[in-house]
């Protein structure tokens, strides 16, 4: 069985951190307590850091401004890589004119308003205007009626011949240790076995979220992708999406796999971290500076 091992220790080792979000920097309860000296430690080392979310339910402005509302203010928007960020860059290149269609919130659809494209949510399409939608967008598992508009997705698709992405492919996230809800990614699933079609996904574990964030550090930095550690608590998209990719990996214990049953977790799925920590919280006798 892997040791779980000092994150400090670890992270020592590379130039470049990515870290995922939900169940690393914070959980249900909030910022996870500690987690700013980490990045104060990143800083001062002179380390690069990127937050790599599947969450994309806000903008990257939006997302730093509910880290900096938490007490987390040392991460900026030009930190945060979502896979909204994706799906706008896919919309820019595919989809020229027309009306796209979502599922989600209205902070959420910064990502296709941002486009330029005409953007409704999916419960105002009818027939008056089915004709002109260009494209689907999975979102975010809030800000639409279930039922309803599942139902109308599900007949939308079924049509029209028209490109669906799903912006968010985790399929469930913790709301407390022991309950989970359904994710816009599970919804996705659901509704790609039922009209028998293919979607378009962005964010972890597809090897593009990983490339674009490789990119972008990149820019700032002149490395490889043996300087690059991603750190996640979800083996089938943070740590099989680095593995994947190539990357070092750290599964931390502070949010989807649990210390009880992450040996089980990793011999089930065949997923292996590089290491095991308990989280990514640097203790204040670790950091040294």
């Amino acid at each position: 069985m892997q040791q779980i091992e000092n994150f400090k220790s670890i992270i020592d080792k590379y130039k470049v951190v990515f870290f995922d979000a939900f169940g690393v920097l914070k959980n249900y309860n909030g910022i996870l307590p500690g987690i700013e000296k980490t990045f104060e430690y990143l800083e001062a080392q002179r380390k690069e850091y990127y937050i790599v979310t599947n969450d994309a339910s806000r903008s990257p402005y939006q997302l730093a401004d509910s880290f900096h509302k938490s007490g987390l203010n040392i991460i900026k928007a030009d930190r945060i890589i979502s896979s909204g960020m994706l799906t706008k860059e896919y919309l820019d290149l595919q989809v020229r004119d027309g009306i796209v269609a979502y599922l989600g919130t209205t902070k959420s659809a910064h990502y296709i308003e941002s486009s330029g494209l005409h953007t409704l949510p999916i419960s105002e399409i009818n027939d008056t205007n089915i004709n002109k939608v260009s494209a689907l967008v999975f979102l975010d598992d809030e800000g639409f009626d279930w039922a309803k508009d599942l139902n109308k997705a599900v007949n939308l698709i079924r049509k029209r011949t028209i490109p669906v992405i799903v912006a968010n492919t985790d399929r469930a996230y913790p709301l407390t240790v022991s309950d989970v809800s359904i994710a816009i990614g599970g919804i996705a699933a659901m509704i790609e076995s039922v009209v028998g079609k293919q979607f378009i996904r962005f964010g972890k574990p597809d090897s593009q979220m990983f490339m674009f964030a490789y990119d972008m550090a990149r820019e700032q930095l002149k490395i490889n992708k043996t300087d690059i550690v991603m750190v996640g608590d979800t083996l089938n998209t943070d740590i099989l999406g680095g593995n994947k990719f190539g990357l070092d990996t750290v599964l931390v214990l502070s949010g989807n796999t649990l210390a009880k049953d992450f040996s089980t977790r990793i011999t089930a799925t065949g997923i292996s971290p590089t290491y095991i920590c308990e989280s990514a919280v640097i203790e204040g006798g670790d950091l040294g500076f």
